[in-house]
């Protein structure tokens, strides 16, 4: 990941957008550094887009500062801005072929039609589809058409290159492949990316950091495994990843922290600096991969009684349902082979068990 010790290449100073009595990005504070891969991810109607919008130029903040290299761009049009956009339909022009696609921008900023062909075919020849230079592009797939996009954008070799869910028209193995390229490329050419997806997987494969948003503001900004371990808010930790929440009441706080919720008293080794006090209100966060399951008790310190109620086959990988003491859902992740040893049924009784290291404490329960 960059180094974050110079000015960031985009400072988002308070923004905010209000269309009309709708505030759609709320106040938010953002610095986005040069060479980093940055995704902003959160449910529909998050800000997340109107974000990315906002930097492109396509929309004009209601309240705040938005900087491109430390000057303010409120004000600056799309075309003076240089942040081209791949966006979530590609926007590719169906009257023109594969390298006049890829030329255009250039085309726009009087480049010779000589150097604009070269450099377009560059690109398409980084891009692995130069043999399609002159094709319709209608001829294409879906991954090819993308990366037609993409080298359309980059042709003008930006310092930052936005990308609004682009590949969330592909195929399931395609997506994979097209993350491949975009984060080798992004290494390569050291530019800045923003990345928008609703995809976790997405953006946990290829960002440096993830920023989460929630009715128009941020949430959470670290990296994947730093939000998917230690989520900041409920919000994040409900939204991200196979989290169980236990919520209750501390009641230790020499040693490991104790708290007593309604499905029982648990323990946990607190890694941040947040001062605890006996009679806090706070949420416990386990991992469902870090959840050991069996069918009788050890007398663990972090040990539940849970109802096995059922499971959800993906590859090798089972997600069992299983049903607290006070009634609510919990989850435990394991290997396929690991379940069938267990050979349960519905309604039997399983014990779950986890480490005191492995749990974390909300600090925000809102």
């Amino acid at each position: 990941m960059p180094t974050n010790t110079a000015q960031p290449l985009v400072l988002f100073d308070h923004v905010t957008k209000r269309f009309g009595l709708t505030t759609a990005v709320d106040s938010i504070s953002l610095e986005i550094f040069e060479g980093e891969f940055l995704s902003i991810m959160g449910p529909s109607g998050c800000g997340k887009t109107t974000t990315l919008r906002m930097l492109a130029g396509l929309e004009e903040p209601s309240e705040g500062d938005i900087q491109l290299a430390g000057e303010r761009i409120n004000n600056v049009t799309v075309s003076e801005r240089d942040t081209p956009m791949v966006w979530q339909s590609l926007a590719l022009f169906p009257f023109l072929n594969v390298i006049k696609n890829v030329e255009f921008g250039l085309k726009m900023r009087g480049v010779s039609a000589t150097e604009r062909r070269q450099r377009a075919l560059d690109w398409l020849e980084r891009l692995e589809i130069a043999d399609f230079a002159d094709r319709e592009i209608s001829q294409l797939s879906g991954g090819q058409q993308q990366r037609v996009a993409l080298a359309r954008s980059l042709v003008t070799e930006p310092r930052i290159l936005l990308l609004d869910e682009p590949l969330s028209a592909l195929d399931a193995n395609l997506v994979v492949r097209m993350q491949g390229v975009l984060t080798k490329l992004q290494k390569e050419l050291g530019i800045t990316f923003v990345y928008v997806t609703h995809r976790q997987s997405e953006a946990f494969a290829m960002s440096d950091r993830v920023v989460i948003m929630n009715q128009g503001r941020i949430e959470q900004i670290d990296s994947a495994k730093g939000i998917y371990r230690n989520p900041a808010t409920r919000f994040v930790a409900e939204f991200v990843g196979a989290n169980n929440i236990l919520t209750g009441t501390v009641t230790a706080v020499d040693g490991p922290i104790e708290i007593e919720t309604p499905a029982g008293r648990f323990k946990c080794v607190e890694s941040s600096d947040h001062i605890w006090s006996i009679g806090d209100t706070t949420s416990l966060v386990i991992s469902a991969d870090l959840i050991r399951l069996s069918t009788s008790a050890v007398n663990d310190s972090n040990e539940m009684e849970c109802r096995f109620i059922s499971e959800e086959f993906v590859g090798s990988i089972v997600t069992v349902l299983a049903e607290t003491p006070d009634g609510e859902d919990f989850r435990i992740q394991l290997q396929q082979r690991e379940l069938s040893e267990l050979d349960l049924n519905v309604g039997a009784t399983i014990y779950v068990r986890w480490d005191s290291h492995d749990a974390h404490l909300l600090h925000d329960t809102s």
